[in-house]
C-alpha cells in the first residue's frame, strides 16, 4: 500500500560530464503547473491517492482519493492532495497516513480501503507515522505535525501527536 501523487511538474534533465543526468537548470526543482496562491494543481484529478497492490497477483485491488482541496467549494473538494511520507499498516488491519499538505490524518480499513477516522491537524504530516506499544498494552501511532518544505506549505506548527487506539 502507498500513497502516491499525481501531479505535473517542469523539469530540466542536464546531461553530465560523466554521462548521468541532473534535474537542473531554470525549471529544477519542485516548481508545479497550477494557482500557488489557492494550492490548485493543474492536470486531472486526483491529484493524490491511495494504492493498494494484492501481493500475490502485482494487481491493484483498489484505489482510493487522499486528500481535499479546501480552496474549493463544497461539493467539489474531493480532488486528492500531493503527499509525501508513508502509511503505516497495523496486524489489527488499519492503515495510518499523513503526508497529505490539506493537514489531515486518516485511518482506513487495509482490506477494503475504507476510510474509518480523519482529524485535521494544526498542519500537514511530511512524514510516515510511527506506532508503538505502549506499557499500558495499547497501540499508539505518532505523527510529526510540522507543515513545510516537502509539501510546499509553511511551518505551522511543530507538535509530535500521539492517537491511542482502544485495547483490543
Amino acid at each position: 500500500m502507498s500513497n502516491t501523487s499525481n501531479i505535473f511538474q517542469p523539469m530540466r534533465l542536464i546531461q553530465r560530464t560523466d554521462g548521468s543526468y541532473a534535474n537542473s537548470g531554470p525549471l529544477a526543482g519542485t516548481r508545479r503547473f497550477g494557482d500557488p496562491d489557492r494550492k490548485l494543481l493543474c492536470g486531472p484529478t486526483p491529484w493524490g491517492e491511495l494504492v493498494a497492490v494484492n501481493m500475490d497477483t502485482g494487481n491493484i485491488a483498489y484505489r482510493k482519493t487522499l486528500g481535499v482541496s479546501d480552496a474549493l467549494p463544497a461539493g467539489m473538494q474531493d480532488t486528492g492532495r500531493p503527499s509525501s511520507g508513508g502509511v503505516v499498516l497495523t496486524a489489527s488491519g488499519l492503515t495510518f497516513v499523513g503526508g497529505t499538505d490539506d493537514f489531515r490524518f486518516r485511518a482506513f480499513a487495509t482490506a477494503t480501503g475504507e476510510k474509518l477516522w480523519e482529524i485535521k491537524l494544526p498542519s500537514s504530516v511530511e512524514t510516515t507515522p510511527i506506532t508503538y506499544l505502549g506499557a499500558d498494552g495499547r497501540q499508539f501511532v505518532t505523527v510529526v505535525s510540522t507543515g513545510g518544505g516537502l509539501t510546499g506549505r509553511q511551518v505551522t506548527n511543530d507538535e509530535i501527536i500521539a492517537f491511542a487506539l482502544p485495547k483490543p
